[in-house]
């Protein structure tokens, strides 16, 4: 049975992806299951895969991109005795969403309760899992304490402020002027990151607090000299979580400066008695599901009870074919979208 895919080839732009088809199915191993994917997200981070920037994966190729998906058990493996066929799944593969079927571990899929849209769905893996975890797996932060969300109008950013929204916490959230809009949806504070100095405009905003002027916790993936301005947003006993270096994955810094980030974050973490007991961490989901498994499971299994129970609303700004996926990827670099592109399977429509 002929069935299609985007293959790279090799690293670099949009163009690299091209939409292939095989003519025979793939059969799962042992312990796998074969799914026919409903719906594949897309983001910044596969972007990142695709130029060969991603520190987590950096071949072989040819691959198929694609970080997560959802969709439908169709067979399962030689020991598999969850998920059972025909129920729809969810996973966070980091490679091999964009196809219509993907060979998966049983160990990490999580069943996605009946009556969600699966382009709602595909949003929980990657941006919901990274925001949530990030917000309740480092510190507990009360009821009214404040964040600020670098880069709030992408898909994790957007995430943090929903779920930042549900757990009754007051948010801050740099964007460009255009998706403002974007933020103040989840009434959340946007500042225009091109109308002047960010850390300022946090210190106003904040002014007077217990802690003194600064948030309670920062999220950055921008990452490499960056990390400094958000720490410096902190208040007294405040966290920076950082989540990426986007600056490196662009070329607009090097590893070097990278690496320089992350022993920012360590150091300061070491030192925080010197540094009004302000800290710093680095998160990663694929080290986190590495060693916390259940974790992960259970944390994904409590994002898709929000969202069935519309507590939380993923931003999906469009919905598009697989052969869009160059397209969707030209659109991604160009940043700005203020939201998540799913890209829905063939076979969804009908």
């Amino acid at each position: 049975m002929p069935w299609q895919h985007i293959r790279i080839s090799r690293f670099g732009g949009p163009e690299v992806l091209e939409l292939v088809e095989q003519s025979t199915l793939p059969e799962p191993g042992s312990g796998e299951v074969r799914i026919k994917v409903v719906a594949a997200g897309t983001g910044f981070t596969d972007t990142m895969i695709r130029r060969g920037r991603y520190p987590d994966f950096k071949g072989p190729l040819p691959f198929t991109p694609g970080y997560e998906i959802v969709g439908v058990v169709e067979k399962t493996g030689p020991g598999v005795t969850t998920p059972r066929e025909n129920q729809m799944v969810a996973d966070l593969c980091v490679v091999g969403g964009y196809a219509q079927y993907a060979i998966r571990p049983a160990r990490f899929l999580v069943p996605v309760p009946d009556g969600i849209d699966p382009a709602e769905a595909v949003c929980i893996p990657l941006a919901y899992l990274t925001a949530f975890q990030m917000l309740t797996r480092y510190r507990h932060l009360p009821l009214g304490a404040t964040i600020l969300v670098i880069g709030a109008s992408g898909t994790v950013g957007t995430a943090l402020l929903d779920l930042a929204r549900h757990l009754g916490l007051k948010a801050i959230g740099t964007c460009s002027a255009a998706n403002v809009p974007v933020v103040e949806r989840f009434g959340a504070t946007a500042i225009d990151y091109h109308a002047g100095d960010f850390v300022a405009a946090v210190r106003r905003l904040t002014a007077g607090g217990p802690g003194g002027s600064g948030v309670d916790a920062a999220f950055d993936a921008i990452g490499g000299a960056h990390f400094d301005r958000s720490f410096a947003c902190l208040a007294r006993g405040g966290l920076l979580v950082g989540y990426g270096s986007q600056t490196m994955a662009v070329g607009r810094e090097g590893m070097v400066s990278a690496g320089l980030g992350l022993a920012r974050l360590k150091l300061w973490n070491a030192m925080s008695f010197l540094l009004r007991h302000r800290q710093a961490v680095f998160y990663s989901i694929t080290a986190r599901r590495s060693t916390q498994p259940g974790e992960f499971k259970a944390d994904m299994a409590e994002l898709f009870k929000l969202l069935r129970d519309g507590a939380i609303h993923p931003v999906v700004i469009d919905r598009l074919p697989l052969a869009a996926a160059s397209q969707v990827h030209a659109r991604i670099d160009s940043g700005g979208l203020g939201g998540k592109i799913v890209l829905l399977l063939p076979w969804r429509a009908s």
